[in-house]
This record gives structure tokens, sequence and C-alpha cells, in this order.
């Protein structure tokens, strides 16, 4: 579902980031499969098309990776995604084992005018990874990492998972920014902006993507670097996949011990307001090395309260000094705070059964925790017996806020904390009283935030996801205009191009 997600523990809702996808049928079938019969499927409009049998049968045998459709063994596999409440059927699927598959992909979508939606790890919670009709291009075969540990630079292919990257990175002694769940897609994280445990440290993904190939929508392999394509460079880094396929990451590492202190702490809900407002404060000047998750959270038959989740990877001799206050916060019901392998932390919030769950979410980005804030969501907050409810804050600041607005095209600069309203239930429940529970609650904390996170779009009408990439619009249509002018890569945080 999303990029984020609660350690493991007593902690009810997920905050997630990305959907394990198995491979187990897939990377063993055939690249050149037979197809039967034509194939319908809907433009990028929603027009009816069809593809005749022979042009995707071209499809196939072009393809070194797979070529899968409806009724084939992996078809069901490959078109579901982390939120259990989307189920939509791509009219052909395909599986790139490189950039050539890439390539065949783009050219047979455009030529074919077909809706396209581009899966990583499966993330995005409107489903904007899978489609109905349309084409969907699966990465999950596309994984590779490549560790330079004297340039500290990390080649990452556009498939791969944030756990490979760690898992490789870190027993070089080197990092970078990775989310905070292990099967989120590198993909979908680095193009949208890019949160994680040591961003106060490092900067976001986008601060530390060095250059990206791509696939553009003229079927056409890009680089973009400061010095090839520097326009480019500059949309994908925050402008999500408006611009083409991903299919390598050149990212920047840095020197980062394995060991750090993290973990969460639950309070009872009677100390919510205490806690919360405690985290807004000592959030604020905390170190860059001290990252610090809190919220409200609420799930039947588990733990309902406030918490505090941490990550500290500065010098162990300090450590002490900075968790005490937070131990002694309130009255913890539970605390596991303690030094762990880093890869490990990173992996504490996976989902070991990722698509149970349906989910619903909306978020917003604030430079300030204000007390009123607090007061509006203890006030709105509502346990129910048929979903899990939290509210979330994700602690940014630190390097993230010492870039230029202008500088990315990510814009939100001034975020302190990434607000997350994220709900779910069991399939069979009817989300829909749920849903717009939310809805209303989420319209009393709004006028408290400013933006929101491109990955996490919902249901935004055209005006406020354009109003949200702010000062940076203007450039980014110019960028759409001139390599996606047909809009064939729309299921994002869309810009729609003026050409």
């Amino acid at each position: 579902m999303n990029r984020r997600h609660f350690v493991q523990t007593s902690l009810a809702a997920a905050i997630a980031a990305s959907l394990p996808v198995s491979q187990s049928f897939a990377a063993i079938l055939s690249a050149s499969m037979k197809v039967d019969a034509d194939v319908n499927a809907v433009t990028g409009n929603g027009a009816e098309v069809t593809l005749k049998r022979a042009a995707v049968q071209e499809l196939g045998d072009s393809l070194r990776g797979n070529l899968l459709l409806p009724g084939n063994e992996a078809y069901d596999e490959a078109r579901r995604v982390l939120n259990a409440s989307i189920d939509k059927h791509p009219a052909v699927i395909v599986q790139p084992k490189g950039t050539a598959d890439v390539m065949n992909a783009v050219d047979f979508a455009r030529e074919s005018n077909l809706l396209v939606a581009v899966k990583c790890g499966g993330h995005s919670p409107s489903g904007k990874s899978t489609c109905d009709g349309g084409m969907m291009i699966d990465l999950s075969l596309l994984k590779s990492v490549r560790v330079d540990p004297n340039r500290q630079i990390a080649q990452v292919s556009g498939g791969s998972w944030l756990g490979d990257m760690d898992h490789d990175t870190m027993s070089f002694g080197l990092v970078t920014t990775a989310g905070t769940v292990s099967h989120t897609g590198v993909g979908g994280l680095a193009l949208g902006g890019g949160f994680g445990r040591v961003a106060r440290r490092f900067g976001l993904v986008v601060d530390n993507v060095r250059g990206v190939d791509l696939v553009t929508a003229d079927g056409k392999f890009v680089r973009a670097y400061p010095d090839e394509n520097p326009d480019l460079y500059w949309g994908v880094r925050g402008g999500g996949g408006n611009f083409g396929v991903a299919t390598n990451f050149e990212i920047q590492l840095h020197p980062m011990q394995r060991q750090v202190v993290g973990g969460t702490i639950g309070f009872p809900m009677s100390e919510a307001k205490r806690i919360l407002n405690f985290f807004a404060e000592f959030s604020e000047s905390a170190p860059d090395e001290l990252y610090m998750d809190a919220g409200l959270t609420s799930s039947p038959g588990e733990f309902s309260g406030p918490y505090i989740h941490i990550c500290y990877s500065g010098p162990m001799s300090n450590a002490e000094s900075i968790v005490g206050p937070i131990r002694g916060a309130g009255t913890p019901i539970f605390d596991n705070i303690a030094p762990i392998d880093y890869v490990a932390l990173q992996k504490s919030g996976d989902i070991e059964d990722p698509r149970a769950k349906g989910t619903w979410m909306k978020s917003g980005f604030v430079s300030e925790i204000t007390p009123a804030m607090i007061d509006t969501i203890i006030d709105g907050f509502e346990e129910h017996p048929d979903r899990g409810m939290t509210v979330h804050w994700q602690h940014a600041g630190g390097a993230i806020n010492r870039v230029a607005t202008s500088a990315t095209a990510f814009a939100h600069r001034h975020v302190k904390h990434d607000t997350l309203f994220l709900m779910d239930w069991a399939i069979g429940v009817d989300p829909a009283p749920h849903v717009q529970w939310l809805r209303e609650y989420y319209a009393t904390v709004a006028p408290f935030t400013h933006g929101f996170y491109t990955n996490d779009v919902m249901d935004e009408s055209q005006r406020v996801v354009n109003r949200n990439y702010a000062n940076n619009y203007e450039r980014l249509v110019e960028i759409k205009n001139k390599y996606d002018p047909t809009n064939l890569f729309r299921l994002n945080a869309n810009v729609v191009p003026t050409a």
C-alpha cells in the first residue's frame, strides 16, 4: 500500500510501501507464449480497441521476458497489487528482462494507443500501477544492484526493491535513503521523492539520484544525468512516472555503521495528548541522526494508542541520552527500542500477508505540528470494530529542508512531517461508510497541511494535482510536452501535456 509501516510487534494497521510479488510462475514461463485469439483492450482515453492476435504474438516473440494474458497461469499473480480492494485486469502484462523488452512494450503500447500502467512494487494506494484493459509493464524481473564502493555509487535496476539495495550497500558499510519497508519498489519511491529512516541525514532519494536511464514514450532509450538531458534529470527527481519507464538508477551512497538504535514504544490511549505534544516538541530539535515517527493507531484485537518509532544512526555513545527522554514521555505499554542491524530494522515493518486487507488513505505535509492540530486529530479519532485506523507522522526536516525548492521537481522542501491518515479493513467488509468517515475526518485536519506526497495521490482533482507541484509545475509541463506529448504515461500524479 504505502511506503511506511509500523513496527510489527503490537502496532496494528500498516503503512506499507510495496508488495512482495511472487515470481514462482512468471520467472519460469517461456518468453514466447502462444496467443490464441484477438485481445480486447482500452486506450488511454478509455475507448475500446481490439489487438489483433498476430500483433500480440509478435510482441510476445520479441521479448526475452514474459507476455501474460488473462487465463495464463501467472497472470493473476502478476496483476495483483498491495491494496487488496483494487482488483483490476490488464489486457496484457509484459514482464521485461531488459531494456530492449521495455522498448518493445512501449512501442507496442504507443502504436496501439493503449492505456499503460507501470508496476515496480505495486504500492500505489490508489492502484495506479495496474489498470483495467490496458498494458501493465511489470518490472518484477528487472532486478539487480551493483555497488561501486570506491565511488560510493550503486547501480540499481528499475524493478529492484529497497531490501535488495539495502542488503548490498550495507555489505560495504554504505547506505542511502530507502523508505521504511524492504519490499518497496525503488522506481516508484525514487521518482516521487523518497522518504526514509536516514533522509534527515542524507536527503530524499531524489537528492541522491545521480542519474536515471529511461525508456520514453517514443520507445527510445534516454539517459537523464546532470550533463545529459539535464531537463529530464531535473524532472524525474520528483515528477514521478510522467516521463517514461525507469530501467536503472545511479544512486549516491554514504558511509554509515551497520548497527543503529531502533524500535517502537507504545503508550496507553489515555496519554495520547501528552505523547503527541511531546513528539511535536522533541522532534523539532532532534539531530539529523535521529528519525522519529509517531501517531495514534487503533485496530480490532490489537494495540490501540499513541506510539513513537525511532531510528538513531549517530554515535552509540549518545544513544541513551536521546532515547531516555522518549521512554520517559509517558507510561510505556511496550518498548522494543534496542540496538539493531539497520537492514533488519528496514525489514521490521514488512507485511507478512500483504494483500489481505483493503486500504484507503490521505496524506499532507506539515512544517509544524501545532497543539491545535493535535487536538483536532485526537478529538476526531474513532475506534471501530470493522476497521483499523492510524494517523501517522513521518519525520522529515534535516537535510531535506536544506535543498532549494527549485533544485529538483520535488517542491515541498518545507516539510518537517508527512501526515498520513491510513485506514484498512478486512476483505468482505463494505468500505463505503468507512471511506466516507475518513474523508470527513481528514477534512478537519487538512487546513493544518500544505501540499501532499505525490506517491500517495488518491482521487484528487487534476487542479489539486497541478497545484501540488507548486512553482515547478510549468517547467514539468514543458518537459512532459517534450518527452510524452500524448500522455502515454498518465497513471500517476499526472502532469497533463499541452503540446
